[in-house]
């Protein structure tokens, strides 16, 4: 449902962008850093959108790389915490029955004393 919303959001703002580009076909002068020339508008509210969408897109695209790194860090240290937990259980239990050992006697000798 999200993508089919964000989709038509997408068709509603261009559809406006071309019906505004298409209203407004005067020749303007445009001003480059090198120069100036004479460009339709339409032209340029294009090229404007275009390249807004596109320079948008990038920085989505490298902060979507960057959280997804992030992710990967942090799933790896999850697994080793998970895994030296794992094994910190593992050794518990025989350090107690080490303890018994020492004691010379186990559980079940004790019960069976009795």
């Amino acid at each position: 449902m999200k993508g089919q919303t964000g989709f038509i959001l997408a068709l509603v703002f261009a559809l406006i962008v071309a019906v505004f580009a298409v209203i407004n076909v005067d020749s303007v002068e445009v001003n480059y850093l090198f120069g100036t020339g004479q460009a339709p508008l339409i032209l340029v509210i294009l090229g404007s959108v275009l390249m807004g969408g596109l320079i948008a897109g990038v920085f989505g695209t490298i902060r979507n790389y960057q959280l997804k790194r992030e992710n990967r860090s942090l799933q790896r240290k999850i697994q080793e915490s998970e895994g030296s937990t794992n094994a910190e259980q593992r050794s518990e239990p025989a350090e107690q029955k080490t303890e018994n050992d020492n004691l010379g006697t186990t559980s079940e000798e004790k019960n069976t004393e009795k």
